[in-house]
C-alpha cells in the first residue's frame, strides 16, 4: 500500500497530498510533483497510512521524483527573484501612487508565474502596474489581494500570549470567530485584549469554544435556587478550569464542589420527585375508591 504524504510548497501555505511514489521519502525531503500550475518542488510534512476524509483517492497523484541539486538551486534563485520583484513593485506602487500595500511575492518553481500579494481598503485599478511588471519578468503576472488575517499570516509577529501567531506556525484555514465566542468564555470585551495583530478578533477564541459551551450545557441556571436533598441552593458561579459549581444555602454559607457531584444531587433529586409523585398519585387513586365505596353504601 502507498503512504500518503503531505507537502507543503510554501512555509505557511496548505498541506496537499500526494502518493509516496516508487521511492521511499521521510519528513523534511524536498520533492517534485505535478500540480495544476506546472512542475512544483514541495517539502514533506506529514506522512499518513490513510487520506483525509476530505480528499478522493481519484484526485490524488503521486510523486515524481526526489528533488536535485540542480531543483534546490532553481528554488534558492527563485527566492532570491521574489525578493528582487517584491522591491521593484513597491517602487511602482509608490511611483503611481496606488493605495495599496505589498506584502508578499510567490514565483512558481519553473517561473510560469509570479503572484504578488497585497492589501489595500477598497479595489485598486492596477492594470498599468501588470503592464510594468510583465515588462520586467515576461512572465504571467497575478495580482491577489487579501485581508489582513492572511497578511498576518504572511507576514508573522508576535501575539498577547507571547508565541509567535497561530497563523503563522500552524494555522492554515481561517475559521470564522465572532463575540459570541468571547461573550460564552467570559472573557472581558476590551478590542485590545481579544483582538489579534492583524486588529481581528483572535483566532484562538475558537479553538476551545466547543469545550465551554459543552461546560455550560452541563451548568445549572446561575442565579436561579434548586430545591435539593441538601436543601434549598443557589448557583452563584461556575469555574471552567476546576470544573466545579459554587452554591448559596440557606444560611448564606457558600459551598463549592465538582460538577459531576452537582449533577448526581440533581439526578437523586429527579427520582425523588418522581417518586413523590407517583405516591401521591396512588394516595389519590386509593381516596377516589374509599369516596366511592362510601358513596355507594350510602345510595
Amino acid at each position: 500500500m502507498k503512504e500518503i504524504v503531505g507537502l507543503k510548497f510554501r512555509e505557511y501555505g496548505p498541506v496537499y497530498y500526494f502518493y509516496e511514489g516508487d521511492f521511499e521519502v521521510k519528513l523534511g525531503d524536498k520533492v517534485i510533483v505535478e500540480t495544476q500550475e506546472g512542475l512544483g518542488l514541495g517539502e514533506v510534512v506529514i506522512l499518513k497510512d490513510k487520506l483525509p476524509q476530505d480528499f478522493l483517492d481519484e484526485e490524488v497523484k503521486t510523486i515524481l521524483r526526489a528533488a536535485s541539486t540542480e531543483d534546490l538551486e532553481q528554488e534558492e534563485k527563485n527566492k532570491n527573484l521574489a525578493k528582487e520583484a517584491y522591491k521593484f513593485c513597491k517602487e511602482r506602487i509608490e511611483a503611481r501612487k496606488l493605495p495599496m500595500k505589498m506584502v508578499d511575492v510567490e514565483v512558481y518553481f519553473d517561473r510560469s508565474k509570479i503572484i504578488f500579494y497585497f492589501t489595500a481598503p477598497t479595489r485598486v485599478d492596477f492594470r498599468e502596474l501588470v503592464k510594468d511588471l510583465v515588462k520586467v519578468y515576461r512572465t504571467r503576472i497575478e495580482l491577489r489581494q487579501i485581508g489582513v488575517r492572511h497578511e498576518a499570516q504572511m507576514v508573522g509577529g508576535i501575539g498577547n500570549c507571547g508565541q509567535i501567531c497561530c497563523c503563522r506556525r500552524f494555522l492554515r484555514k481561517f475559521e470564522p470567530v465572532t463575540i459570541k465566542m468571547a461573550k460564552d468564555q467570559n472573557l472581558f470585551l476590551n478590542p485590545s485584549k481579544i483582538s489579534g495583530v492583524c486588529g481581528r478578533l483572535l483566532c484562538c477564541l475558537a479553538f476551545e469554544e466547543e469545550h465551554y459551551l459543552e461546560f455550560q450545557k452541563r451548568l445549572p441556571r446561575i442565579g436561579k435556587r434548586y430545591q435539593t436533598k441538601k436543601g434549598l441552593l443557589r448557583a452563584i458561579r461556575a469555574n471552567i478550569f476546576r470544573q466545579t459549581i459554587s452554591v448559596l444555602d440557606e444560611e448564606g454559607q457558600e459551598h463549592e464542589m465538582p460538577l459531576s457531584e452537582w449533577e448526581s444531587i440533581l439526578e437523586e433529586q429527579i427520582m425523588v420527585d418522581e417518586q413523590s409523585q407517583i405516591l401521591g398519585t396512588q394516595n389519590e387513586n386509593e381516596r377516589q375508591n374509599i369516596l366511592g365505596e362510601q358513596t355507594g353504601e350510602g345510595s
